[in-house]
């Protein structure tokens, strides 16, 4: 970093041969009919929103949902007969599990998943239903991959690794061929990182058809590993983020000299980011995205100077996401956009003041959904009160104006940020 043009000899696999990347990134083997050939089409509207002409890559309508399928099935087209006749073990929580599960069962490999003993429940049985052997033990993912470690070495089975494996890396390559001939004229490419497994595959592949490319790397706020091991930094890395699909501490030792040999930049967003580039997904585009899966989408919202005029590439790399934890991303952006807040008015303890306040709001076209009053835990003379009344707007204008109109009523308004 910054990059300069490779020849598809520099762009080669540490582990593989020219053969086999090339059978790999262009699926000749038929196996390969069971993982989709997703779209890659223009979204006028996002295109509009950001600036540049901007092409999506729906790996959320994958089979399992996400991209790794396409990892697992490459690394398991790899084993031998006795490789295959002896199993595969792998640890995960979430997509890995999955794709490794699926397409175990489509070629007979025995598969067996180590997820952490806290996995939730529907994850777990999701796997098992695509015909793996669940393990639940340890408690988070590094302790169930010490568990697979080490009951890979005792069984004598082959351990799928979700990232740091040639043929995983070639798997995910495959992405990269397939957007480069829908879109041949692309000029950047911006592609979530996480372990760097998705990001070195298509680099790898858009090297060697466009080597004038432009390849951008997007890491969670929260984790900037890769980030951090090639641009020497030392920013914090923990904590919980939206993306937890991108979120590793440690990045893998192949992926990382790839990503350092092939990306031009790699980039950060912060969660804020990654929640409104998911509600546009959703909302715009009428897609939906997991945290991860809007890391690209977010990247450019955030830096539309490096993308704007241009023909940009991004990929929805999956669309698993706890239907909680969505119901409450898209409440918190309807809030951020005025549509929906909680007002803080202070009172007279006198019958009377709700109807007041209810009548104004009404008035001014807003629609009331919670009331609650705070007549003991404030700082507010005895015959005051606060009180904290939620609300429906059309957009933040409308919601301004509510607000001028109860103030000039008399009641002390303002918005309550807890």
């Amino acid at each position: 970093m910054p990059h300069e043009a490779s020849t598809s000899k520099d762009s080669a696999v540490p582990g593989l041969s020219d053969g086999d990347l090339k059978s790999i990134l262009h699926r000749e083997d038929p196996t390969w009919a069971s993982i989709a050939i997703t779209p890659c089409m223009k979204s006028e509207k996002l295109s509009a929103l950001t600036g540049c002409e901007l092409f999506v890559k729906y790996e959320n309508l994958q089979y399992t949902g996400a991209f790794k399928e396409r990892g697992a099935l490459a690394k398991l087209l790899s084993l031998t007969a006795d490789e295959k006749r002896r199993g595969v073990i792998a640890a995960s929580a979430g997509n890995h599990a999955q794709g490794v599960a699926r397409n175990a069962a489509t070629l007979g490999i025995d598969a067996t998943i180590v997820m952490p003993r806290h996995t939730p429940y529907v994850k777990v049985q999701q796997t098992e239903a695509l015909g793996a052997n669940v393990i639940l033990d340890g408690d988070d993912y590094d302790a169930a991959n010490v568990v697979a470690r080490k009951k890979c070495d005792e069984d004598g089975l082959t351990f799928v690794h979700p990232f740091d494996d040639p043929y995983v890396v070639a798997g995910q390559g495959t992405i990269g061929v397939e957007m480069l001939e829908a879109v041949p004229d692309l000029d950047i490419l911006v592609v979530p990182i996480g372990g760097g497994g998705l990001l070195s595959g298509i680099a790898i592949a858009a090297r060697q058809i466009r080597p004038d490319i432009k390849v951008i790397g997007v890491q969670a706020q929260l984790y900037p590993s890769m980030l951090n091991l090639l641009k020497d930094q030392d920013n914090p890395i923990g904590g919980m983020t939206l993306a937890e699909g991108i979120a590793v501490r440690e990045p893998g030792k192949l992926t990382r000299k790839l990503i350092a040999d092939l990306v031009d930049d790699i980039v950060m967003v912060d969660e804020r980011a990654l929640e409104s580039a998911l509600s546009l997904y959703l909302n715009v585009q009428k897609t939906l995205a997991e945290g991860a899966g809007a890391a690209g989408l977010a990247a450019i919202l955030t830096n539309p100077e490096m993308f704007v005029g241009k023909k940009v590439g991004t990929v929805i790399c999956g669309g698993n996401i706890d239907t909680r934890l969505l119901s409450s991303i898209l409440m918190r952006d309807i809030a951020r956009q005025g549509r929906m807040a909680r007002l803080r008015i202070e009172l007279l303890d006198v019958p009377g003041q709700l109807t007041k306040v209810a009548d104004i709001i009404a008035t001014a076209g807003g629609n009331v959904i919670d009331v609650s009053y705070h007549r003991i835990f404030n700082d507010l003379p005895a015959k005051a009160t606060y009180l904290d009344i939620s609300v429906e707007t059309n957009d933040r204008p409308h919601l301004d104006r509510i607000i001028e109109n109860l103030r000039a009523a008399g009641l002390a308004t303002e918005i309550a940020t807890y």
